[in-house]
């Protein structure tokens, strides 16, 4: 059911609320000591440069030894930096919502910080007290199969009115396969194309969390017999009434799919899960394929090399958009698969697409809202919030710091 009146999106501003940590009145009193937390950025800087305005009035320039991402930061109140200091991106976001760091262009900072990611080590995530208690809120939102519908209601029921302003017109929130020349649209379909071409286009398919149905159409119309799932309401309703009705569109949680399908098809369903269930969903590609049967997977993953200091606490992410998240580790996701004897192959990865996907979004994102097109209750605070996040998941993608994925997986 679509949230109404004007508090639509408030649980997942009102879910992130656990996430909060405010530095303080001490902040003010201690701006000399800040200048340290600066010299640790500026040293884990290999590549790229931050041109800084800090609150007394005074420039300071980070990094610059060798080429990169070229970002401005006018910082307006020494708290901000304390707020990232402790609590990481979470603090970040948190500064920049109550204006205590700016930038004409944020997308380069949040990609400058993901390209030096190895070498900044822990400058710039939640410490101590901030990462035990972002840990224990994100654990709150784990996706047992009653935790799994509340978050997904949080997300994707915020309303398919809104979700239409800005996707193009199939309706798909995931990365497309870009081409010279190509429009949104003609992208996303050529990111079906890709995942059609992994799979022998006859018999049945399962599609493991359908968003609005557009894929299941793509492949229904193509001659297969197609079984998609979700748990979204709003997305369901969609997909029944606008595509082709010989789709069993069902809600159901994949833990509870039973079948014997030729093939499987999920798009980064998969990061929602958490990571203590990526073997649950391994478990349902092996026991809903048939023998010789495929699995085309669509998954976006953290840098090897960052992922365990990314797990051990909360995001910005997993705080304020898809509660319960965790992207993949590239290599225990392969094991997972391997273990219950499904081959890897053909592994595709093309996280610039989804860059460049995340900037067609917020372009129309922000034509929406300057038109006055977005739906009625979606305050100035909540706006700021998606853009926000459009633009820190534009630069992990152009920073390399995560990655999206194609594999083929076999069951032999």
């Amino acid at each position: 059911m679509t949230a109404t009146g004007l508090e639509r999106g408030s649980e997942l501003l009102a879910g992130a609320a656990r996430f909060e940590r405010r530095p303080g009145l001490l902040a003010r009193g201690i701006a000399p000591g800040f200048h340290k937390i600066l010299d640790l950025v500026d040293r884990g800087l290999e590549s790229g440069t931050i041109h800084g305005r800090l609150p007394d009035g005074t420039t300071r320039l980070l990094g610059g030894r060798s080429a990169g991402f070229e970002a401005e930061v006018r910082l307006n109140d020494w708290r901000g930096l304390m707020r990232l200091a402790t609590n990481g991106s979470i603090g970040w976001y948190q500064a920049w919502a109550a204006g205590e760091w700016e930038s004409p262009d944020p997308v380069p900072v949040f990609a400058l910080f993901g390209a030096n990611g190895d070498a900044l080590g822990d400058t710039g995530r939640a410490m101590g007290p901030f990462r035990w208690a972002a840990r224990f809120a994100h654990w709150l939102n784990r996706n047992t199969p009653e935790g799994s519908a509340r978050n997904i209601h949080a997300h994707y029921d915020l309303g398919n009115d809104f979700y239409r302003q800005w996707l193009d017109p199939t309706m798909s929130y995931s990365s497309a396969s870009w081409q010279p020349g190509d429009d949104l649209e003609a992208a996303q379909r050529r990111k079906w194309d890709a995942l059609a071409q992994r799979l022998d286009g006859a018999g049945t398919l399962l599609e493991i969390g359908c968003g609005w149905g557009g894929l299941s159409d793509h492949f229904s119309r193509a001659g297969m017999d197609v079984t998609a799932i979700s748990l979204s309401d709003e997305q369901l309703a969609w997909a029944r009434e606008r595509h082709d009705p010989a789709i069993d569109f069902r809600k159901q949680d994949y833990r509870d799919t039973a079948g014997q399908f030729d093939a499987i098809v999920s798009v980064e369903m998969v990061e929602a899960l958490g990571r203590e269930y990526w073997p649950t969903f391994m478990d349902s590609i092996a026991r809903n394929l048939k023998p010789g049967g495929k699995a085309a997977i669509q998954y976006i993953s953290m840098q090897e090399s960052l992922f365990d200091a990314y797990a051990r606490s909360a995001d910005f992410i997993q705080a304020y958009i898809f509660p319960g998240g965790m992207l993949i580790r590239n290599s225990e996701f392969r094991q997972l698969a391997e273990q219950r004897g499904l081959e890897w192959r053909d592994q595709h990865d093309f996280g610039l697409d989804y860059a460049e996907t995340l900037e067609a979004w917020r372009e129309r994102f922000d034509a929406a809202a300057a038109e006055g097109c977005l739906p009625a209750g979606f305050d100035e605070r909540f706006q700021r919030l998606w853009r926000y996040y459009l633009m820190y998941c534009e630069g992990g993608f152009r920073g390399g710091s995560i990655d999206v994925h194609q594999v083929t997986l076999v069951k032999p």
